[in-house]
């Protein structure tokens, strides 16, 4: 018996590709009041929680990237900071391929040491312009997470690079998967 996933590479040779329906599948619970869940079916047809199609409802993207698809730099006085999109970011160009009522959110860190006084106004001014959020990451803790866990340790292991032996690829270190949790 063939699993699925092999099929599917199949599939993929032969260039046989299944028909695949986006279906929208919803919680039968949901909890709209913190401590209050309640039944969908039971819910009036104008609710925001209703199956009903004629509700308003988006379709959303959130796309989880090390680093957001903008450029910071800090204003010519010091003070305050100028964002414009990456433009040559591939994780940009991922929107091209969504449809374009599709909300597409960025959550990942930002490229610029922003002071912690400055944080909450950046992460406002990012997502009410880009719809990213950005993540504030100390630059030591990065470089640990990216060039310890990211690269020693999840780069080699999605890429089908795993440690044969102690002198290909390297061990596991815990703290720097510790660093990655943080």
């Amino acid at each position: 018996m063939m699993s699925k996933s092999y099929t599917n590479l199949l599939d993929l040779l032969t260039g046989e590709f299944p028909t695949m329906q986006l279906e929208r599948k919803r919680f039968p619970r949901v909890m709209t009041v913190p401590g209050n869940i309640s039944e969908l079916e039971t819910e009036p047809s104008q609710s925001v929680s209703s199956d009903n199609p004629s509700t308003v409802s988006q379709d959303r993207m959130i796309i989880v990237v090390n680093q957001l698809p903008i450029t910071a730099k800090q204003g010519l006085d010091g003070r305050g900071w100028i964002f414009s999109w990456d433009e040559d970011s591939l994780l940009l160009q991922l929107k091209d391929g969504l449809p374009d009522d599709m909300e597409v959110i960025y959550v990942g860190s930002l490229r610029a040491d922003v002071d912690t006084s400055e944080q909450d106004n950046v992460s406002q001014i990012l997502f009410d312009s880009f719809k990213c959020v950005p993540t504030f990451v100390p630059p030591g803790l990065f470089d640990r997470f990216y060039n310890g866990f990211c690269k020693k340790q999840l780069w080699p292991l999605f890429h089908y690079m795993l440690p044969f032996s102690a002198g290909h690829g390297g061990r596991f270190d815990r703290s720097l998967w510790e660093d990655r949790k943080s």
